[in-house]
């Protein structure tokens, strides 16, 4: 699909229009500000957005030709990932916090949202103590979920004890790899556990798990960038992209 095609789409929702530069506007309903089964929704991009034509942005030269589209540029989710910081302290109220940080995938956007998490407390008239310490959890072999989550490394969880808990994840697909996680961690007593998620996946594989807070729901993509990965190849991609076949043959293992 050519460039102009890619470029003159909107992002997702029915009220979303055009800008009259030919670049897309995100929907005019900012639907993050609307409560529903207890989280805050995210921006939902539908399953017919055909996303940016490649040509329109820079990225790694290595990965040319291994990709199909960019789902969502750098600058759009630096953007959500501030108001989603927002989202969280007004939500939450200024109480210290102890951010648990799911690696690998989650570290980028783990560090943008604390960035803007203390930015917000600088700039207040209450001081927010956030500590920062990571997990990592196994759930994908290649392309496809596996049915059982690996947890590798991570200190103590008995330390989160009374504590008021953040944790920070990269995507949620089917749910089950974040409600393993919940479950170790809520036997331990924390004062409070939210979870955050920069990506959530619409897929017929979902237990019904929603993150307490979204950057955005997409369509049931195997994506990459922004420190999400495929065998540990595209973290240093900046932009949210989607793999083709050819880039899957080439990275497998």
């Amino acid at each position: 699909m050519g460039s102009q095609t890619r470029s003159s789409l909107s992002l997702g929702t029915p009220q979303s229009q055009p800008s009259h530069s030919g670049y897309p506007r995100i929907s005019i309903l900012e639907s993050n500000l609307v409560l529903r089964y207890g989280c805050w929704l995210p921006w939902k991009i539908m399953d017919d957005w055909p996303g940016y034509d490649l040509s329109l942005f820079t990225y790694p030269q290595h990965y040319y030709g291994d990709l199909e589209y960019v789902l969502i540029p750098h600058g759009i989710i630096v953007d959500r990932i501030e108001r989603l910081a927002k989202d969280i302290m007004k939500d939450i109220g200024y109480c210290d916090i102890m951010v648990l940080c799911v690696l690998k995938g989650g570290y980028k956007f783990c560090a943008d949202l604390v960035e803007h998490l203390k930015n917000i407390s600088r700039n207040s008239d209450r001081f927010v103590s956030m500590k920062v310490d990571f997990i990592r959890l196994k759930s994908y072999r290649n392309d496809q979920s596996m049915d059982e989550m690996q947890i590798i490394g991570g200190e103590d969880l008995s330390t989160l004890a009374g504590k008021n808990v953040l944790i920070v994840e990269d995507v949620v697909g089917t749910g089950r790899t974040m409600k393993a996680l919940l479950s170790s961690i809520e036997k331990y007593k924390p004062n409070m556990i939210k979870v955050a998620s920069l990506l959530v996946k619409r897929t017929p594989r979902s237990d019904g798990f929603r993150p307490d807070y979204a950057g955005f729901e997409i369509p049931n993509l195997f994506v990459v960038g922004y420190a999400l990965d495929y065998n540990e190849y595209f973290r240093d991609l900046n932009h949210i992209c989607v793999i083709n076949e050819h880039g899957k043959e080439k990275y497998r293992v």
